[in-house]
């Protein structure tokens, strides 16, 4: 299976939507590498990294079901080389 590295960067500024990410996470983690959570109490904001090693349709997917939790804002960044895992 071909998979590509990919960090998808998270804002959270609804701690309503909290559950719902983490679910979410949850059914992917299969694919996660790491994932670091910083929380800025100052701008109540929370901000959270996910490195993930997955193929790219499964990127996607949850990078668009981050996108339409309410008050989270997600980007996606991709290496620029395409590893490959074989399971």
């Amino acid at each position: 299976m071909d998979t590509r590295i990919a960090l998808i960067g998270i804002i959270v500024e609804n701690n309503d939507s909290i559950e719902q990410l983490n679910q979410l996470l949850g059914e992917y983690s299969q694919y996660i590498i790491g994932r670091m959570g910083v929380p800025y109490r100052e701008k109540q904001i929370s901000i959270i990294s996910v490195t993930l090693d997955a193929p790219g349709d499964c990127i996607s997917a949850l990078s668009g079901k981050l996108g339409m939790l309410p008050g989270i804002s997600s980007k996606t960044l991709y290496a620029k080389n395409e590893y490959q895992r074989k399971t």
